[in-house]
């Protein structure tokens, strides 16, 4: 894969958070982990998904961007 590449896990989803870390050894492309403090596997605690939307906007936003200066679009 070459396509940049987020993982978003909850900070209290040890075996997940762990098998991310793993995945993302493997990956030979730009990639960011990126860790929603006190969440876990779903994101039900309060405030979880919104901050998971932010860091995947965020993502999008840099990378899109990236993507349109490499098409010679302003």
């Amino acid at each position: 894969m070459r396509t940049p590449t987020l993982l978003v896990v909850g900070g209290d989803d040890e075996l997940v958070l762990e098998l991310n870390g793993q995945a993302r050894a493997l990956l030979r492309c730009e990639n960011q982990l990126a860790v929603v403090p006190g969440a876990t596997h779903l994101f039900a605690e309060p405030g979880a998904l919104e901050a998971v939307a932010e860091l995947a906007r965020d993502w999008f936003v840099r990378h899109l961007a990236l993507v349109g200066r490499r098409d010679g679009s302003p």
